[in-house]
């Protein structure tokens, strides 16, 4: 079973705050010119994307330095719906399993194209370094791993970018803004092509290939 986990890409999608608006208009439409062109214009980081470490890191290395095979995990699905907002994800949900990537299922896409989204669950320092030891890359389906900026934050969050220096740092991606984690199972694999871009990040087309009936 194939399960498509990413969001579409439209004029005026939710971003990460002050990223580059995404718009897709009509370049050239069949009447005037036999053929429809349309043009989009984005962010590196729009909907459903991949991280690569250049994103955090000054030296981390950019998308077209991995191979294709890189961007398919075989994936554990964890389940951490009864997390509130700003709410942090442990290290004890972190499993000790032979996987490539670990996937909080947050439900928190819920949201998406709401403020709430932007006041999703994060993983904590800890859970960051948990996944660090077992060499997980992270795929969420919120906006962010870390904690993101709203008048909703805390004293007590950490700021800035921690959990992306931890994992960026450590040569492991991130995957933001998937959806529709609940059509797989709890072990699935995760196929995640980006756009071929020399970038610090790229939308990809996430699906989702699971045994679930």
């Amino acid at each position: 079973m194939h399960v498509d986990l990413s969001h579409r890409i439209r004029t005026g999608m939710q971003t990460y705050p002050d990223d580059p608006a995404v718009v897709v208009r009509q370049h050239a439409g069949h009447e005037e010119h036999g053929v429809r062109v349309d043009a989009l214009e984005c962010g590196s980081h729009t909907g459903t994307h991949v991280d690569a470490p250049a994103h955090t890191e000054p030296n981390g290395k950019t998308l077209e330095s991995y191979p294709v095979d890189r961007f398919v995990f075989d994936a554990v699905r964890v389940d951490c719906r009864d997390l509130g907002a700003r709410e942090p994800i442990p290290a004890e949900r972190i499993p000790d399993v032979d996987v490539d990537l670990v996937a909080p299922w947050t439900g928190w896409d819920d949201h998406w194209e709401t403020e709430r989204y932007l006041d999703h669950p994060y993983l904590s320092s800890a859970a960051a370094e948990a996944c660090v030891e077992r060499g997980f890359d992270v795929a969420v389906d919120a906006l962010n791993p870390d904690p993101t900026p709203t008048e909703n934050a805390t004293d007590d969050e950490p700021e800035g970018f921690q959990v992306h220096h931890a994992l960026l740092g450590n040569d492991l991606l991130i995957l933001e803004n998937l959806t529709n984690l609940g059509a797989v199972g709890d072990r699935f694999e995760l196929r995640a092509y980006p756009l071929a871009l020399a970038s610090d990040g790229a939308p990809v087309r996430a699906v989702g290939v699971s045994n679930m009936e």
